[in-house]
C-alpha cells in the first residue's frame, strides 16, 4: 500500500474523532497528514514525511488551535437596558392580574402584567420577571 494512503486515512480517522470530541486538536492533525499525505504523494521519502507531519503538527497545535480556542470561547453577551431585567426577581407592590399590577424591580417601581393571565399575584409575593413588552414586566411568581 502507498504510503499516502495510509496519511490519508490517518487523517479521516482523527477528523471522525475530532468531531466527537470537539477539542480542535484532533482535526488539527487530521490536517497536518492530509498535508502529509500531499508530501507522500510527491514521492518524498517517510523520514521527510514523518518530519513534515511532525512540523506541521506542533505548527498547527502551537499557532493556530489558540487562536481558534479564542474564538470558539467568547465571553457570553452582556444584556443592557430592560433586557437585563428579565430572570430577575420583583416584589409586588399592588396585586398583579392578566390586565395589570405593579411590582418593585430594584429600586424602581413597574407597571406588570401576569405571564399566565388566569393567575391573581398578591401584594407581598416575589415574582420572575419572564419578558418585558413596553414599560410593562410580564411576571410569575416563584414558587
Amino acid at each position: 500500500m502507498d504510503e499516502w494512503i495510509i496519511w490519508v486515512i490517518l487523517a479521516v480517522v482523527l477528523g471522525v474523532a475530532e468531531i466527537f470530541t470537539l477539542t480542535a486538536s484532533l482535526g488539527l492533525l487530521g490536517a497536518a497528514a492530509l498535508l502529509t499525505a500531499a508530501t507522500a504523494a510527491l514521492g518524498l521519502p517517510v523520514p521527510l514525511q514523518l518530519i513534515f507531519f511532525a512540523v506541521s503538527s506542533a505548527a498547527g497545535l502551537l499557532v493556530l488551535r489558540p487562536i481558534a480556542m479564542r474564538h470558539i470561547n467568547q465571553p457570553p453577551l452582556q444584556r443592557f437596558g430592560v433586557e437585563a431585567l428579565v430572570g430577575k426577581p420583583a416584589y409586588v407592590v399592588a396585586e398583579v392580574t392578566g390586565r395589570d399590577g405593579r411590582v418593585r424591580i430594584g429600586g424602581e417601581e413597574w407597571s406588570a402584567r401576569a405571564y399566565d393571565e388566569t393567575l391573581v399575584i398578591p401584594t407581598g409575593a416575589t415574582v420572575d420577571i419572564i419578558e418585558i413588552e413596553g414599560a410593562t414586566a410580564l411576571v410569575y411568581p416563584r414558587e
